[in-house]
């Protein structure tokens, strides 16, 4: 049969405070703290003067300029933009003629690539 002692400190706790709260019984061992000890020197780490948190308020440095976007064109595309294959566009993606990204388990052409192939590939018949 269990027997149940109030205890005033728990009257006032709510339920995950009383798990907190350790009554030594004899021949049971008191759970330790887990992990190692934090030092308040720890938490207060100062913050490299590179970077932008370091600057004060008024003076942080500008948002860098955005990028200019990169259009990237299936193979389909390229193909069709080139009046070719697609086989013919995966021979010159995988023999290194045209750059390509593999997004999956398929290839995405930078559009700029295309344009660079095409413009070094003219030749002038006359």
């Amino acid at each position: 049969m269990a027997r149940f002692v109030l205890i005033p400190e728990m009257i006032q706790m709510s339920m995950p405070q009383r798990a907190i709260v350790q009554t030594s019984r004899p021949g049971v061992p008191v759970p330790r703290p887990v992990g190692r000890p934090i030092s308040a020197a720890s938490l207060a780490r100062p913050v490299p003067a590179a970077h932008p948190a370091a600057a004060p308020i008024g003076q942080r440095s500008a948002v860098p300029a955005p990028r200019a976007a990169v259009q990237f064109l299936t193979v389909a595309e390229v193909a069709a933009l080139m009046r070719v294959s697609k086989m013919t566009v995966y021979r010159l993606v995988h023999g290194g003629e045209l750059s390509a990204v593999r997004v999956g388990r398929s290839f995405r052409v930078p559009e700029r690539a295309v344009h660079d192939y095409l413009r070094d590939a003219y030749t002038d018949i006359a």
